[in-house]
């Protein structure tokens, strides 16, 4: 199976290109490092080795939705764009280290009244050709959206980034990501619990499990004052719903044997695959859409170690470079269109790399 899928992305050939450079850019790996080039993404993409490249995250030009000058996003159809997209996405499989990742965000599109869902379209095209497994699809949820005023549908608010890997060994560091430090609090309060005592006392439970439930709910409001858990739930046989469906165990068997269970509340936030996040805006970039320098912070935290290289394919103004330059990683970003690259380099000069005292100095 992976053989057949492995064949497939020939069948994807790159018409061979002029890639153009700044004068003082080599045409080699090396000179592509903390830098961005000016010109063609494919045949760029050709210069750099195998298995390279730790983090590929990027945000095409969307189809036929604004004015970016030359390269993808004219096509004349959809099947036409999504085609050029894969070819793309070929080569950064292909310079993708076996522990690295591939985050693609795309922007749907309305034909005719009629949404194309493009961005699944491209994935399935993905998936059907790629030896790539696809991780998880995260959803940007854009706390200011284009206030428009459509009759008959609603406004769109929300974008995927799709999240690739190659092997399941790919790196994850899920204590960084959207971390804002612990949550547990000190709780120094005299009413915790206290209306659980009164539902044990009413409660049907035997004097045994009532002197039981006293004991435990007394250690677990301790640890909560202490801070050592966040917060607790109690659950006493004749008062609270029953869990139901699973296997016969856990809480179901402790309501069952002591007439009663306890649910600690660790703290710890769960991840979940959606980033609340305005849309943003940079004075005086000429680039229509700039995708937040938040969301792709916690992306290259989540997918990257400091000193690994993060790629950018489509580069526009520089978002993923600056992102990836304060967070001590290398950078290679590629854009054909110049205007934007000049912006992206002006960008990258202001930007000031974070070092591990949490101090800032200029590179």
């Amino acid at each position: 199976m992976e053989r057949k899928k492995r064949s497939k992305i020939n069948k994807f050939k790159v018409k061979e290109s002029t890639a153009q450079y700044y004068a003082h850019e080599v045409p080699h790996f090396e000179g592509f490092m903390d830098n961005i080039i000016h010109g063609d993404n494919l045949a760029i993409l050709k210069l750099i080795p195998d298995n390279k490249i730790s983090l590929t995250i990027t945000s095409p030009p969307y189809f036929k939705q604004r004015d970016y000058g030359s390269g993808i996003g004219n096509e004349r159809s959809v099947e036409e764009y999504i085609e050029n997209l894969i070819k793309v996405f070929a080569e950064c499989v292909r310079i993708l280290k076996d522990d690295g990742s591939i985050v693609f965000n795309l922007g749907d599109k309305y034909l005719e009244s009629n949404l194309q869902l493009i961005p699944y379209r491209f994935v399935l095209e993905v998936i059907k050709t790629f030896p790539v497994k696809l991780v998880n699809n995260i959803t940007w949820v854009k706390l200011n959206p284009t206030p428009r005023q459509y009759r008959k549908r609603l406004v769109s608010s929300t974008e995927p980034f799709f999240h690739f890997v190659k092997d399941d060994s790919y790196y994850y560091n899920l204590t960084d990501y959207l971390n804002n430090g612990s949550k547990n609090k000190k709780h120094n309060g005299n009413n915790i619990g206290k209306k659980y005592f009164e539902l044990i006392e009413n409660s049907s439970l035997t004097l045994e499990q009532k002197k039981l439930a006293f004991a435990e709910l007394q250690n677990v409001i301790q640890e909560t004052k202490t801070g050592k858990i966040e917060s607790f739930r109690m659950k006493i046989k004749g008062i609270h719903a029953e869990p139901f469906g699973g296997q016969d165990g856990g809480r179901k068997y402790q309501l069952l044997k002591k007439g009663f269970t306890i649910i600690k509340i660790k703290g710890e936030p769960i991840k979940r695959d959606v980033i609340e996040c305005a849309v943003e805006t940079i004075k005086g970039s000429k680039h229509p859409a700039i995708y937040p320098l938040y969301i792709i912070k916690e992306l290259i935290k989540l997918l990257s170690k400091p000193n690994d290289v993060v790629l950018d394919p489509f580069a526009g103004s520089g978002t993923t470079a600056v992102a990836a330059k304060e967070l001590n990683r290398r950078y290679i970003g590629i854009e054909i269109n110049e205007d934007y690259c000049k912006t992206a380099k002006e960008r990258l000069k202001k930007t000031n790399k974070e070092n591990l005292l949490g101090l800032v100095y200029e590179s």
